[in-house]
This record gives structure tokens, sequence and C-alpha cells, in this order.
């Protein structure tokens, strides 16, 4: 928090001090659906968009343990939205309550917003147009619309597997999207788009080694799952290749192909702040 800004946070006892995933889940649908009934295109991403993406999954996310026994779930909102709406976003959170953070002059806040819960249990990034604050900047214009209330599977996965530093808590939120949902060569509901992410590898070689690069990760790594079944971890594994295969099989451009010529010799991803949505 900034230098002036106070916001006290006004949390129930029983919680311990610990915000319950519930109200994480429950206040990205409300805001999403007051956001459609005012004309606003808002889309929830991040760790919370996963799951609510993948409410019938319930005790498989559980299971995983996204931050261990004893911590909080998730830390912060995340949605995403469209430039032309920016100028409407202050007036809507601030109907909800919600207290806008004073923002910062650097390129990726100038497209990201911070609002702070009325009593202080969590705050709201919204971004605009892309995703800037990412190792691989992702572009969701013309995308918002294929889901609701999240971003697409196809881009939540993507959104993870972009992460060159992927953490446990992305690998585990990965095998959730992976486990609940098929893969598919179009954009279709509860379905992941191989096709769509092959495409994007296809043109930017940085984008194709990091998540191919986490992707080979997942079959070294399932086995440390000791929560998982030995069904689960293969039905998860036996995905993962499917879009491995598909993204092989899609012909590269020429820029890709010369950018392969000199590897990961040369950094291939842009430094954040933080990798974590």
């Amino acid at each position: 928090m900034r230098k002036g800004e106070q916001i006290v946070v006004r949390m129930p006892k029983e919680w311990g001090g610990i915000v319950p995933s519930e109200i994480f889940l429950g206040e990205a649908e409300k805001i999403v659906d007051e956001a459609e009934k005012r004309g606003i295109v808002l889309r929830a991403l991040g760790g919370v968009g996963i799951r609510l993406h993948s409410l019938d999954y319930v005790d498989f996310c559980k299971r995983m343990g996204r931050l261990g026994l004893g911590q909080q779930e998730f830390s912060d909102l995340d949605f995403m939205a469209y430039r032309k709406q920016r100028g409407v976003m202050e007036g809507f959170f601030k109907s909800l309550g919600y207290v806008k953070r004073i923002t910062t002059l650097s390129t990726a806040s100038s497209e990201r917003q911070v609002y702070f819960h009325p009593e202080g249990w969590l705050s709201a990034d919204v971004f605009f147009d892309k995703l800037l604050v990412a190792n691989h900047p992702l572009d969701f214009r013309g995308r918002l619309e294929l889901d609701n209330p999240t971003i697409s599977l196809t881009d939540l996965l993507l959104e993870k597997l972009q992460i060159v530093t992927f953490s446990e808590k992305d690998l585990k939120d990965t095998l959730i999207l992976l486990f609940a949902h098929n893969i598919g060569e179009k954009d279709e509901n509860e379905v992941i788009n191989a096709k769509h992410i092959a495409t994007l590898l296809s043109k930017d070689w940085g984008l194709w080694y990091t998540t191919t690069s986490n992707l080979k990760k997942i079959e070294s790594l399932l086995p440390q799952m000791q929560s998982m079944t030995e069904e689960e971890r293969s039905l998860i594994l036996s995905k993962a290749h499917q879009l491995l295969d598909c993204i092989e099989r899609e012909p590269k451009t020429n820029a890709w192909k010369l950018r392969a010529i000199v590897g990961p010799k040369k950094r291939w991803y842009q430094h954040v702040e933080t990798d974590e949505l």
C-alpha cells in the first residue's frame, strides 16, 4: 500500500485472520455479475478464476492444497477488461464500496488498476486488454466474450504456463485445469483449445519454450503429488501429452525458427515484479 492510503481491515473473529476461499469466489462472481448488468465486460483470471471454472471438482482442488494447510488459499482477485471501458471502472468499483489505489507510473501499471474491498478483506486488480505483468504478455482483445465469469479455459491455462518460475502453486493450478477439463482444437464450453495455444506458440519461440518446458515438468513432478491417485496422474499426463503433440505438429513461422537458433542462451522472457496470479 502506498503512502496516504489507509485501509481498515474489519474481519470476523471466527475467520482467525484468514479470509475464506468462499469469500473470494463469491466476491468475484458478484463483481462480474454487477458489471454485466451495467454493460461492462469483466472476467476473472488467476487462481480464483481457475477455481470458479472447476467447481464440480472441489474435492480434487482441496486435495491439491493450493497453499498448504492453515494458509489463506487466495491473496487477491484478478480481472481482465477492455481498455475502451477503462473510464467507467473507477465509478463501477466505487459503487460497490471499493477504494481505488493511487496509481504508479510504470508501463505495466498504466494498464492496471487496483481496488480495495470496503472491509479490507482483499484487493481487486483490473487489467486492460493485455496481461503485461507476465513473463510473456498475453493479449485478451476479442477473447473476453468466450466465457463467463472467467476468461476462457485456454487463457487460464496459458496464464499459468507462461510463468518462467513455475512454482508449486502454479503446478497445482495447472493440474486442476488439466484434470477437470478436456483438450480439443476449437473454442468450446469446458474445453481447452490446444489449437489456439499451438498457433500462438508457433509465432513466439520464447512463449513456446516456457510453455513446453512447464508441460514437460508435469511428468517429472506428478509422482511427488501424494494426494492424487495413479488414475488421476495418468489422466493428467495424457492431457499434457495431447497439448504437447498439438504444439509440436503446428508449423512454425520463420521468426520462430530464427529465434530458435539462438535458443535460451539469450533471455527469452521479460522480468516482472511478481509472477503470481
